[in-house]
């Protein structure tokens, strides 16, 4: 049976806003954060969803809880947290290596994740998730490194990579025989609704 999830990245945070590098360390979602998810929400509040799941992040969490409105209950997982950048947690965007290629393993030696530890984790976790019983629809609401590498699995992500992953971007995959395949991106267009 083919299946469908949703897997998104949180809205804007206090450390989006700063411009600074946020994985394993968290910080608020903004007021902006806030009004992505109200309309991310509106966009799901007729998907027929029968499961969410987020990071344990407390920025997933409060992106999620927008979303749903009470809808359905969640589950928390560690599994779909963001990459970890060890001691360049916190600090400027700036900081960060300039080529993809670089991203690899650059952050391994300052106690972070590579890019293939990231891979590993987003597939086992979100494989496990869709082949639970009764997963048809599923929203799980994740981090921007940690959807690019696991759309990075799937496909040569480059494409999507340069029109950009907005805070709450929404990726929709179906879901068979163990493999996933992206059927689109949705970018919300967030002036217009804010205006």
């Amino acid at each position: 049976m083919k299946k469908i999830l949703y897997l998104m990245r949180h809205g804007e945070t206090l450390f989006n806003e700063k411009r600074k590098i946020q994985g394993a360390c968290d910080s608020p979602l903004t007021e902006l954060g806030a009004k992505q998810a109200k309309i991310a929400g509106e966009y799901l509040k007729n998907m027929p969803l029968d499961h969410a799941y987020c990071s344990t992040s407390e920025r997933s969490c409060d992106t999620l809880e927008i979303i749903l409105n009470d809808r359905l209950p969640y589950t928390r997982l560690k599994g779909l947290k963001e990459m970890n950048y060890g001691l360049f947690e916190g600090e400027s965007q700036d900081l960060n290596p300039k080529s993809l290629d670089d991203f690899e393993t650059f952050f391994v030696p300052y106690g972070g994740e590579s890019r293939s530890d990231v891979k590993e984790r987003m597939v086992k976790t979100c494989t496990e998730i869709m082949e639970k019983d009764n997963h048809v629809n599923v929203l799980a609401v994740s981090h921007s490194g940690a959807c690019f590498n696991f759309l990075d699995v799937w496909q040569d992500s480059k494409n999507e990579l340069a029109k950009g992953f907005p805070n709450c971007c929404i990726f929709k995959y179906e879901y068979e025989d163990r493999t996933f395949t992206l059927l689109e991106v949705i970018r919300h267009d967030f002036e217009s609704y804010l205006k």
